[in-house]
């Protein structure tokens, strides 16, 4: 697929993070560029979320999150960085 086709999107994990982990790596398969922020509260710890994770580790897909208790372990974006992905994005999915 040529850069035409290619869109940034951005999937925001708000209600179902499994679903969005799943949406997320779906999306790359088309060769768009992904970015999967986690939003509301923290991702559970259990099996089907492991197996996601797996998957957004083969699709080079690095989540973030707006969950402070979450940053230790990825990316926080403040109200200012999510506006920017916002902006930055040609296309955002609300999971």
């Amino acid at each position: 697929m040529g850069n035409l086709g290619k869109k940034k999107i951005l999937v925001l994990g708000r209600r179902d993070h499994t679903e969005a982990m799943r949406v997320a790596a779906g999306l790359t398969v088309a060769g768009h560029e992904i970015r999967l922020v986690f939003m509301t509260k923290p991702v559970e710890e259990t099996a089907e979320n492991k197996m996601q994770a797996e998957l957004l580790d083969l699709s080079d897909i690095v989540p973030e999150t707006t969950v402070s208790s979450m940053a230790n372990d990825l990316s926080f974006l403040d109200a200012k960085d999510l506006a920017d992905a916002f902006f930055c994005s040609d296309s955002i999915i609300n999971v």
